[in-house]
């Protein structure tokens, strides 16, 4: 058996991470992956830890604590701007996974087809990381670099996610595909995230997941839609071509060309809704 520890401060967990352990907040991937046999890594869990929870906002933006659960962001008094990352939280699972998962876990996790990364990718967000040393802070689009492979070294801990504030009304919208309408894994998944100035699109930020080994943000697109009027025909604008950063593959749930064909139906799905 490894040894288990449960430490109620930042300082001790970043100590305690000077020798190899794995990392347990929520533990909704971490038991899943373990049935059937013992459990004999050497474990910190940082649920204890208050200086990681809950949201918090200044002028620059808001401060996600890593260990917010889903069903805590829910929960929160928050602007439209997070309406994308909201609907995501309702798909991550069901009730009781909610009440557990963590946002930072599901970044961590560095799935393919993490529920909560499109929409902080279409947010800009950023991850703040820390170890005994120093603080620093990455943008997500660097962040997660491959299928459960991220830029997260083995004496750092995720303390933080950073999401910045506009400075024009702004507003967001998240899709998901999949076998059934809950606790199923994406065929494919859109989130997508529009500054508005004077009935137009300022700004616009497209991330699209489960069609390649990290989600991917579609610049040929957000370049398509910038400045166009906010009309019925905005849903139009979207092209096949857009989707060149995407790299699908043939699976049980869908063939790479049934994803790219679905990507299309909900980036304009996505655009329709904002635009009416």
């Amino acid at each position: 058996m490894g040894d288990y520890r449960q430490p109620a401060c930042l300082e001790e967990a970043l100590e305690a991470l000077a020798r190899p352990c794995t990392v347990l907040a929520g533990g909704t991937d971490f038991y899943p992956a373990r049935v059937g046999r013992l459990v004999d890594e050497d474990i910190l869990d940082i649920s204890r830890i208050k200086t990681l929870r809950g949201i918090s906002s200044d002028g620059a933006g808001w401060r996600l604590g890593a260990t917010t659960t889903w069903s805590e962001l829910l929960e929160a008094d928050l602007p439209p701007l997070f309406d994308a990352l909201r609907q995501a939280a309702r798909e991550v699972g069901g009730r009781q996974i909610q009440n557990a998962g963590t946002l930072a876990g599901n970044l961590c996790n560095a799935s393919p087809a993490a529920d909560g990364v499109p929409p902080l990718l279409a947010l800009d967000a950023e991850v703040e990381l820390a170890n005994r040393s120093k603080v620093r802070r990455l943008p997500l689009s660097q962040f997660i670099v491959g299928n459960r492979r991220t830029q997260l070294e083995s004496d750092e801990l995720l303390i933080a996610i950073h999401v910045p504030k506009h400075a024009t009304r702004a507003c967001s919208s998240f899709l998901k595909l999949g076998a059934r309408r809950y606790l199923v894994i994406s065929i494919v998944m859109a989130a997508i995230t529009l500054e508005i100035a004077e009935d137009r699109v300022r700004t616009v930020r497209v991330a699209v997941g489960s069609c390649s080994a990290v989600a991917q943000r579609l610049p040929m697109l957000e370049a398509a839609l910038a400045g166009v009027p906010l009309d019925a025909r905005l849903a139009d604008r979207v092209e096949s071509d857009h989707l060149a950063p995407l790299a699908p593959i043939d699976d049980v749930r869908g063939s790479a060309a049934y994803r790219l064909d679905a990507t299309v139906t909900l980036l304009r799905r996505l655009l329709a809704g904002v635009a009416s």
